[in-house]
């Protein structure tokens, strides 16, 4: 972690937290005062399978349909424990005694998403859940969801750790945490940057992997 203000937003669900630290933290896209670290929720089967227990909440009695998980930022795990939450018999949900795919696309050209040929068939005709570790400016999640759509599937929603924002793309984002739990929190392009404004240099750069002190 970049700053020793390290600490764990916890909840009422076994083994379902957030570890954050406070700071001045640079993505792509914006500056944020706060890292989100979720590196353990990605690789640890117990914190997965708890942050798909609780977004499959936001699932049950719907009409929501999901043949297929599309998991960007290395959330495969989370996916799988997500597939599994889905087709469970007591889950009260359409998709139940179904199978799932669990799928992630290649990023070419820096930011574009494909699928090879053998993959295709899990995206075309199918009822795609885009499933992300955090959807802040929206740009990852948007380009999953037009990669979706050029391949012939239909989006049936987005799921991600941490969220702030309702929609992406015109599609409901469903999230674990948001802003709501983080005091104060930012995340707003650099030359709107409080902190770059009071001359406070950055602590680290961060992306869906972790985070690399400066």
């Amino acid at each position: 972690m970049p700053t020793t203000e390290v600490f764990k937003i916890k909840t009422k669900r076994k083994n379902l937290f957030l570890r954050v630290a406070k700071g001045h933290f640079a993505t792509s896209y914006t500056h944020s005062n706060y890292y989100i670290d979720v590196a353990d929720q990605k690789s640890r089967y117990s914190e997965a399978k708890a942050v798909a227990e609780e977004l499959c909440s936001a699932y049950n009695y719907t009409s929501t349909i999901v043949d297929t998980i599309l998991c960007l930022d290395g959330t495969e795990v989370i996916g799988a424990c997500l597939a599994n939450e889905l087709t469970k018999n007591s889950f009260a949900n359409i998709n139940a005694h179904q199978t799932i795919y669990v799928v992630t696309p290649e990023i070419v050209n820096g930011s574009q998403m494909m699928f090879r040929d053998n993959l295709v068939h899990m995206v075309q005709g199918k009822h795609v859940l885009v499933l992300a570790v955090s959807v802040a400016s929206g740009a990852t999640a948007k380009a999953a969801i037009e990669a979706v759509k050029y391949y012939g599937g239909e989006v049936s929603g987005v799921a991600s750790i941490f969220a702030t924002v309702a929609s992406c793309g015109g599609y409901t984002v469903n999230s674990v945490f948001n802003p709501n739990d983080l005091e104060g929190y930012f995340a707003v392009p650099a030359h709107e940057c409080p902190h770059c404004r009071e001359g406070k240099k950055l602590d680290a750069l961060i992306n869906c992997h972790g985070c690399s002190k400066l």
